[in-house]
């Protein structure tokens, strides 16, 4: 195992390297992404700590090995978050070890705040990495008016480390919120659900999470106290013929939301689970079509149904029956009947991104294979 405490030995050994290298962080999301051929793993592990924390600009500065928790209490002490509410795969994935802030860039890694605030790419607004031939390079900066040349930041984010080995992260901010309420809807089928959530988020009630699984639907919303009071009632007047439940208490919520994030609800379930980012109305009809060609599955839905998580019995590639299904599909854990974990792209977006490993990795010795 490879393992730099510095930019520069980094540089050093990429300069160097005549074989291609596993980037990994904390090791928890190993088996995300197609099989990595190589024999090395390089961990980004020993380059830690957070170089900037400035709470009355919204700033973080951090090396991409420093555990994410650690990040997160850090954030904690000045009343601070990452407002894309990064969620953790250990469970999910059966995984141990410690994630790294790194690594949740690397993967793009967002969760339920998303609809509101964006994914963890919108907001990267720094980022230094060392390409495929040991070259440093900074991009962005610790402002988000620092926007000029080609935007290398949101590229890096979601690469899976295929273009580089990031070594520091800048951050914009957001304060925790002073209270958080959770509107549960029971009893609701995946399309009134589905309908339910969409409902609310055209509402003009600021709504931060939107998720439906087991029969029930959850409206989450954010803010000054005497803010989400009033969205709560008004919320509750959107639904008048529904069961309503509301829950008030901040820590019972960060359970609710963290156990969405985290898809928990599928961790001790020994079947495959695949990632589905589709159009919310996609849905039910994904399920539906499911449900004739005979495969039984169980969904999570979140981003008011943008995302969804389908737990299903292994040896089956449901690629091949949502053909029809505009979308992007991912499979997270199990065999899924042989099929790649990243699935295929079109012949253009195939073409972008050998250009661009052309660019930053032209002897593609990171991570290579892991997006096919």
């Amino acid at each position: 195992m490879i393992a730099p405490t510095t930019e520069a030995e980094l540089s050093d050994f990429l300069s160097e390297a005549s074989e291609p290298v596993r980037i990994v962080g904390g090791g928890t999301r190993q088996n995300l992404g197609n099989s990595v051929k190589a024999k090395k793993k390089l961990t980004t592990a020993g380059l830690t700590g957070i170089t900037l924390l400035e709470p009355a600009a919204l700033t973080l500065v951090v090396r991409s090995g420093t555990p994410l928790k650690e990040v997160q209490k850090a954030l904690n002490e000045v009343n601070q978050q990452l407002p894309f509410e990064p969620m953790d795969h250990c469970d999910l994935l059966g995984s141990t070890g410690e994630t790294t802030i790194g690594g949740v860039v690397a993967c793009n890694i967002s969760g339920s705040r998303r609809i509101q605030t964006g994914a963890c790419r919108d907001s990267l607004i720094g980022v230094r990495f060392v390409d495929g031939m040991g070259t440093i390079v900074k991009n962005g900066g610790r402002v988000m008016k620092n926007v000029t040349g080609y935007d290398l930041v949101k590229l890096m984010a979601g690469s899976y480390g295929t273009l580089g080995v990031m070594t520091e992260l800048s951050f914009k901010l957001l304060p925790k919120p002073e209270a958080t309420a959770s509107i549960k809807l029971h009893g609701l089928s995946d399309e009134d659900g589905i309908a339910a959530l969409c409902k609310a988020l055209g509402s003009p009630n600021d709504v931060n999470g939107a998720a439906h699984l087991n029969n029930e639907t959850l409206i989450r919303i954010e803010g000054f106290s005497g803010s989400v009071e009033f969205r709560i009632e008004a919320l509750k007047k959107l639904f008048p013929n529904f069961e309503i439940s509301v829950e008030t208490n901040s820590e019972k919520n960060k359970e609710i939301w963290n156990s969405i994030g985290n898809v928990s609800v599928f961790s001790k379930t020994t079947t495959s689970i695949w990632r589905l980012s589709v159009k919310p109305t996609s849905g039910p009809k994904i399920m539906d079509t499911l449900l004739k060609a005979g495969i039984k599955a169980d969904a999570q839905y979140d981003w008011g149904g943008g995302l969804v998580y389908l737990s299903v019995p292994d040896n089956i590639d449901i690629r091949n029956h949502l053909s029809n299904i505009q979308g992007h599909i991912t499979l997270v854990r199990g065999n899924g009947g042989g099929a790649d974990a990243m699935p295929v792209q079109n012949s253009l977006i195939k073409e972008i991104e050998e250009g661009l490993r052309k660019k930053f990795d032209p002897r593609k010795i990171l991570n290579s294979g892991i997006m096919a």
